[in-house]
């Protein structure tokens, strides 16, 4: 049975005008073929997952797929006719073609797609996310325009030498004429993929500057500082320079409050003192609890230090505030001495002060 088929394939297809015809028609039952397998199939085993990413990549990828299989009835019925000659040259490229611009409409469509997803690369990796994402859609576009184009003129054996040497020379010249762009450039790609901050965190640079960042730009990085100044850094600086992210990986931060006491005084009780003033202080977090570390033996006092965790790092000032109070006024009621440094002066009358001369 097998080689009788083959054998009427052979036939069918050998003849003038029957056998095109049969190899398009055959095509275009694998076109439906396909058409269902995505309809019937893949849509019924993606809508059994829990997200709708793949159910909108299975709606791009449709009809190029289909209609990829459809043109290749032509093309294959070419190559068995064999006409030879510019005919044959200018109807392969041609099918050729206008395959290479249904995947390049498709490529447009997904990268699209992925763009309207803006809110999202916001979210996670703030403003610079959002940016970001703009900027790599137009450099994406200018490379699926390029790819197509010399694809396209390579089908058509067009020499394509002259221009990349023209696109080669224009490229050295943006790069000279625009470096410190491109520095600061790469410099927010890479801030943006080692998330090194985003916008609302506290950071320390190693200059010593201390802020929130307000803004991550293509080109620069602004942060405000407690007395409300804007400092802008280009982002090629940002991304050599070393930065301590204050909000990362938690938001919260730790606060130490250096305090001292008297010789005399009862650490046990100086400890509960402290740990119990600081239950309710502001902005001060119930977990991890509150600590006492006691340091050191000081010239006048016993230093030991008060650990405890601040909600936001913004709240570090407005935390010590209160907590030097309480401890102040708490010491007073229990009275808890908090030493200062003291020096003795030794006044001797003038006569005892020639003899000690």
């Amino acid at each position: 049975m097998t080689e009788s088929l083959k054998v009427w394939w052979f036939k069918l297809t050998s003849h003038a005008w029957l056998g095109p015809l049969a190899i398009i028609f055959t095509y275009l039952v694998i076109a439906k073929i396909v058409d269902l397998t995505f309809k019937k199939v893949l849509r019924r085993l993606v809508k059994q997952t829990s997200f709708s990413t793949d159910d909108e990549l299975l709606q791009f990828f449709h009809w190029p797929v289909v209609l990829n299989v459809v043109l290749l009835g032509p093309l294959h019925t070419i190559y068995e006719i064999n006409p030879g000659g510019r005919i044959e040259f200018i109807a392969t490229n041609f099918i050729k073609s206008i395959i290479v611009l249904i995947w390049m409409i498709t490529a447009f469509r997904l990268v699209r797609w992925i763009t309207k997803r803006k809110s999202y690369f916001a979210e996670r990796f703030g403003h610079l996310g959002a940016d970001m994402l703009i900027l790599l859609k137009n450099v994406a576009y200018v490379i699926i325009f390029l790819t197509g184009t010399l694809v396209l003129l390579s089908l058509w054996q067009i020499n394509i030498t002259p221009l990349l040497a023209s696109a080669g020379i224009v490229g050295v010249a943006v790069a000279l004429a625009a470096r410190e762009t491109l520095a600061n450039f790469f410099g927010g790609i890479s801030l943006f993929l080692d998330r090194t901050y985003k916008v609302g965190d506290y950071i320390i640079l190693d200059s010593g500057e201390r802020g929130e960042v307000v803004d991550v730009g293509i080109r620069s990085t602004r942060i405000r500082t407690r007395d409300d100044i804007i400092i802008t850094i280009p982002n090629s600086i940002m991304a050599n320079s070393k930065i301590i992210n204050e909000s990362a990986p938690e938001p919260r931060f730790r606060l130490r409050l250096p305090v001292g006491v008297a010789y005399g005084s009862d650490l046990e009780k100086v400890e509960k003192v402290l740990l119990d003033l600081v239950k309710d202080a502001p902005h001060v977090e119930k977990f991890p609890e509150p600590r006492i570390r006691y340091r050191n033996f000081g010239d006048s006092s016993i230093d030991l230090e008060l650990l405890c965790w601040v909600d936001d790092p913004r709240h570090k000032g407005p935390a010590t505030h209160a907590l030097i109070k309480r401890i102040h006024e708490r010491f007073a009621e229990e009275g808890i001495i908090i030493p200062f440094p003291q020096r003795d002066v030794h006044l001797y009358p003038a006569e005892k002060a020639d003899d000690q001369n």
